[in-house]
């Protein structure tokens, strides 16, 4: 508040000793005759100046201050006009200020008049022409600013963004006025704003000595990340202090880290838009998105949590937070926080505590050691602490077994490229056999038909995790019968009335290959006598007898299995014969009990813990007449 009174008076003095001297004077000039507007009704006839003039009206609401009445005089005077969108910058850099509305004491009023007479050079008509590169020129503030030629006409302030001369030399009745596109700051202006005035996020940080590590990383970063980070924005920068860096450095140098590591880890502290400490307070925890690269290129996940302060990834607490800079806002953090990889993020939120309980039991390194692969991408199906709790395991499967199945190897799934498929898991049936995983996307994410995507994209180093609402139990040939909708013929003819429990059968140990009609086949078996409207409409007897001579017991029998020629006996008891190669898009062919050959098998290989299904196109018929 000092300086602001020591400016106030300055302002009185300035304004005194200005405008006096610009009246007339018996060893002066005469005036020239007022031809057309003054410069304050030049800038109230031009529409992009209209903050200007309210701003000389603000000023003008001291009793200090007459600005409207001195510039409507005779001059002459040189006005360096900034423009509104001007104003609405300054107004973006000083904090708390929304409006020049804010400017609502006398102290404030008499310090926009510092600013405005900053921008008035008395006693002189200086046209463009009358400029010269490197000239410097005392305002009516009594302050100096300084001309550039170079590439345009630029005027220099306190300030190290110069303002560029965007309309010049418009002649008025008292002088002349060019329109520029920065308001101009004097020193004595920043100084007295020194608390509101926002900085860059990048200047924010050379100005804190607690910072000087992070600085030195940035100017070592690929990508000019000083300059980003001078950008518009708006950025939430998390930035971890000096000592935070001495820890992650480890004893090694910086020059030691590779520049991609250095920049993308970084960039992991950079959050495109602006995200208050209250902002995350009020979601309590979850994920948001750095501008760091993951995997499949995506960027990567950032895990927050409120529970106790703010802690992102479980390994860094913001120390201070909502920092506000000019383009954004800077939390500064108390470790630096590395790529996450797929168990991090795991070992990260609370809400997976029970998925890293079970990976680890027993102090098991199976699962940590494999997630932790840099080499190899995942896709995680990761069951939250509540799934866990209603899973009973009603098969005693294996544990570790069970965990498999929620994991894809070779893979980064993410959610905008899942459709209705399947995938092969890392559990297995027997060695190089790995479990199917049905997905279906027709309303959400589904898996096996039994669990649902919660929460979608967490974005790793070497893979994506997406969260889920139950455990995914090892799957049966029935499960897939059930949970793929191209079977839902099958599911109903299996479970038609008056039928054997096939589900109970089906669901035994095995194993069995299935030979699984689609549900275009089934509807072709039933076009092809007018007498069947529906499954019904077949004789019980006879539909079982068909649904038998579509399953093989006591043998697993995958596609790299086939060869042309040979047969299987059905558990209807009749044989098929497979045929090699298939007949157009066919992968095999099969020729049934019935004699009728060119049956399709059109997809393979889905592998269930009991056994293996192969689509087939036609209805297999056994032979009715043994």
């Amino acid at each position: 508040m000092k300086t602001l009174k020591q400016l106030s008076r300055l302002t009185l003095l300035l304004l005194f000793i200005g405008f006096t001297s610009c009246s007339d004077d018996d060893n002066g000039p005469t005036p020239p005759e007022e031809t057309g507007d003054n410069i304050v009704e030049a800038a109230q006839a031009t529409s992009e100046l209209s903050s200007l003039v309210a701003a000389l009206q603000k000023a003008d609401e001291s009793a200090n201050n007459d600005l409207i009445t001195a510039l409507s005089g005779e001059g002459p005077f040189t006005v360096f006009a900034p423009t509104n969108q001007a104003f609405t910058d300054l107004l973006a850099q000083l904090d708390g200020y929304d409006s020049l509305d804010d400017f609502n004491s006398q102290q404030l009023q008499d310090l926009l008049a510092v600013i405005l007479t900053y921008h008035v050079v008395a006693d002189a008509s200086v046209l463009s022409t009358d400029l010269s590169d490197g000239q410097t020129i005392t305002t009516l503030q009594s302050s100096t600013v300084q001309v550039s030629t170079q590439g345009g006409v630029f005027i220099q302030d306190a300030t190290d963004t110069p303002a560029e001369v965007t309309t010049a030399d418009i002649e008025v009745s008292n002088g002349v006025v060019h329109i520029i596109d920065k308001v101009l700051l004097p020193q004595a202006v920043l100084d007295a704003l020194a608390d509101v005035i926002l900085v860059p996020i990048t200047d924010l940080a050379i100005g804190n000595e607690n910072l000087e590590n992070l600085v030195a990383a940035l100017t070592a970063a690929n990508g000019d990340l000083p300059t980003v980070l001078r950008g518009d924005g708006p950025f939430t920068v998390l930035a971890p202090t000096d000592e935070a860096f001495e820890n992650f450095l480890d004893g090694a140098a910086l020059g030691d880290i590779p520049v991609d590591v250095l920049t993308n880890v970084l960039l992991n502290h950079v959050i495109s838009g602006e995200v208050t400490s209250t902002d995350l307070t009020t979601l309590g925890s979850g994920y948001t998105n750095t501008m760091a690269t993951g995997a499949g290129d995506q960027m990567v996940s950032l895990f927050f949590d409120t529970s106790d302060g703010v802690t992102f990834n479980g390994v860094s607490s913001v120390v201070t937070p909502d920092v506000k800079a000019l383009n954004g806002i800077v939390h500064v953090v108390d470790a630096v926080i590395d790529i996450p990889n797929i168990v991090d993020h795991a070992v990260a939120n609370p809400g997976l505590s029970s998925l890293v309980g079970a990976l680890t039991d027993g102090g098991n390194t199976t699962f940590t050691d494999l997630l932790s692969n840099e080499e190899e991408l995942f896709t995680v199906f990761a069951p939250g602490n509540d799934a866990f709790s209603a899973f009973t395991n009603p098969n005693s499967n294996d544990l570790n077994a069970i965990l498999s199945n929620h994991v894809v190897v070779g893979a980064a799934a993410f959610s905008a490229d899942l459709t209705n498929s399947y995938v092969n898991t890392a559990a297995e049936f027997a060695a190089d056999e790995n479990l199917s995983l049905y997905i279906n996307t027709d309303d959400g994410v589904t898996l096996n038909g039994i669990s649902n995507v919660v929460t979608a994209d967490i974005v790793a180093s070497n893979g994506v995790i997406h969260t889920v609402d139950a455990v995914i139990d090892l799957p049966t040939v029935v499960t897939f019968a059930v949970a793929d909708p191209k079977f839902d013929s099958l599911q109903a003819a299996l479970t038609a009335e008056g039928q054997p429990d096939f589900v109970t059968t089906l669901s035994g140990a095995g194993p069995f290959t299935v030979f699984a009609p689609t549900n275009d086949a089934f509807q072709a078996l039933l076009d092809s006598n007018d007498m069947w409207n529906g499954l019904a409409d077949i004789d019980g007897g006879l539909l079982t007898s068909v649904l038998q001579h579509h399953v093989v017991s006591g043998a697993n029998v995958r596609s790299g299995d086939l060869s042309d020629g040979a047969t299987a006996t059905t558990l209807e008891g009749d044989d098929i014969t497979i045929n090699l190669p298939g007949t157009g898009d066919n992968i095999a062919d099969i020729t049934d009990g019935a004699g009728n050959s060119g049956i399709g098998i059109i997809a393979v290989d889905v592998q269930a813990s009991n056994g293996v299904i192969h689509a087939v196109n036609t209805v297999l018929i056994p032979d009715t007449m043994n």
